[in-house]
């Protein structure tokens, strides 16, 4: 079994993960392929003991007995703030690339590999596949957020706070809509907003006045929170007959 890749990982984060790999190999032995740390502790944007440590774990075969053997490690890593880490096997991520686009994508441009293949680096996922998730997806989110009106629309507040949560959902696909112009998004949302805006004709600032908005005022960037929804909700409408023309 050849040994696990951490030299070029956080020394907190190796701390904590080192002892879970080994018994995780423990446990698994070849049947595992490789595993992939992704997400903030790759990088600047990993908080100590606040940030939680996402890892893939890549199957030869994968049955329920795998499952059941990992229930007490993984247990014992949720307290360390290690999530339960994504189980896949080999032959799912072949032909999932469809169903997965974005989620392949952020995990190929975020990675780390701390054992076995690297089945990320190399990985290509056609843009046609990207299109169709950001279409379905907006105009999933704007069906949703409609409907969350019509429940929360006469309270003001819980109308502020939709905006907020509703916008945040929609940065993966903002930034696969920046991956759409063949350009790579940035990690600060601000920039997103602005590069997202500017590469589809929206009025950029409604959503980023949404992003600085941190008191719960009822107000966003001064104006009334219903003033504010409006335009918030007709630049997703906006967005969505663009990516149906792409």
């Amino acid at each position: 079994m050849e040994s696990l890749k951490l030299d070029h990982i956080r020394q907190d984060v190796r701390k904590t993960i080192e002892p879970y790999l080994k018994r995780l190999l423990g446990i698994h032995k070849e049947n595992i392929i490789s595993i992939i740390l992704y997400g903030s502790a790759t990088g600047e944007f990993y908080i100590p003991k606040e940030s939680d440590i996402n890892l893939m774990v890549i199957f030869k075969d994968l049955e329920f007995q795998q499952l059941k053997a990992s229930l007490k490690l993984i247990n014992q890593g949720i307290i360390k703030k290690i999530t339960a880490p994504l189980f896949l096997s080999l032959s799912h991520i072949e032909t999932s690339k469809d169903v997965f686009p974005i989620e392949f994508l952020e995990i190929k441009e975020n990675h780390l590999i701390l054992y076995g293949r690297d089945l990320f680096s190399d990985m290509q996922i056609d843009q046609t596949y990207i299109r169709l998730f950001c279409e379905r997806e907006i105009k999933g989110k704007l069906i949703r957020i409609r409907e969350a009106y019509l429940e929360v629309g006469l309270k003001r507040k819980g109308l502020e706070a939709l905006m907020k949560e509703s916008m945040y959902s929609l940065m993966p696909i903002f930034r696969a809509l920046i991956r759409l112009k063949d350009q790579r998004p940035d990690v600060h949302k601000e920039v997103i907003l602005t590069t997202v805006g500017d590469l589809y004709g929206l009025d950029k600032n409604v959503f980023i006045a949404i992003l600085k908005d941190k008191m719960n005022d009822e107000k966003i960037a001064g104006q009334d929170v219903e003033i504010s929804f409006e335009k918030y909700i007709d630049q997703i409408k906006h967005l969505a007959l663009i990516v149906d023309k792409l």
